[in-house]
């Protein structure tokens, strides 16, 4: 990894890898301290993620919560760890559904997509264009059958659920949720959208 950084702040001429991600150190080049904290990778390019706010904060706090709490035994929710959609991209989902298996190895840094059941993303003011509109194709090429896309929409949050077709390979909008979300898929899941920002 100290090679690729010898070309910072431009990318190595070969570009950034998912797997040179387990090698950054924490701190910048030139010592500035947590610089590479909040990276994600895609196509070959080195993200950075603003702080978080408050209600984006709530979101993954109780999604996860939620989520876990229902999940069948052999699913697990976790946040905020990558997952691996190919040797040049690789996210950083707010919330993910993936294996019990995988999500019991603490030693893990990123999961693959063959692990992953629904990934989570939570839109802030820095990533519209990520989440809306970047993200959920490369999800969906990747294979991994459910994205959720949440909004914000004055203080409350909004679910968009979306189920990838198979015979496309795109995503498809099965629902719009406000107060109460309630699917059956990837298990049967109900959870007040409201009481995870009071």
């Amino acid at each position: 990894m100290s090679s690729a950084l010898e070309y910072w702040p431009a990318p190595p001429p070969w570009g950034w890898t998912a797997d040179d991600l387990d090698h950054l150190p924490s701190d910048g080049p030139n010592g500035e301290p947590d610089f590479f904290k909040h990276v994600e990778l895609i196509d070959g390019a080195l993200i950075f993620m603003s702080p978080q706010w408050r209600f984006h904060e709530c979101l993954i706090r109780g999604l996860t919560e939620g989520l876990d709490s229902q999940a069948p035994d052999h699913l697990a929710a976790v946040q905020q760890m990558d997952v691996k959609l190919g040797p040049r991209t690789r996210p950083c989902p707010d919330v993910m559904i993936i294996d019990a298996e995988a999500a019991a190895d603490m030693a893990r840094t990123c999961y693959e997509v063959p692990e992953v059941h629904l990934v989570i993303e939570i839109v802030s003011p820095e990533s519209v264009e990520r989440d809306r509109k970047l993200k959920p194709p490369r999800y969906a090429e990747a294979g991994i059958p459910h994205f959720w896309r949440v909004e914000e929409n004055e203080g409350r949050p909004v679910v968009y659920v979306y189920e990838r077709d198979p015979a496309t390979g795109s995503y498809g909008l099965t629902g719009i949720h406000h107060g109460l979300l309630t699917v059956s898929v990837p298990f049967r899941i109900e959870i007040d959208l409201a009481r995870l920002v009071k």
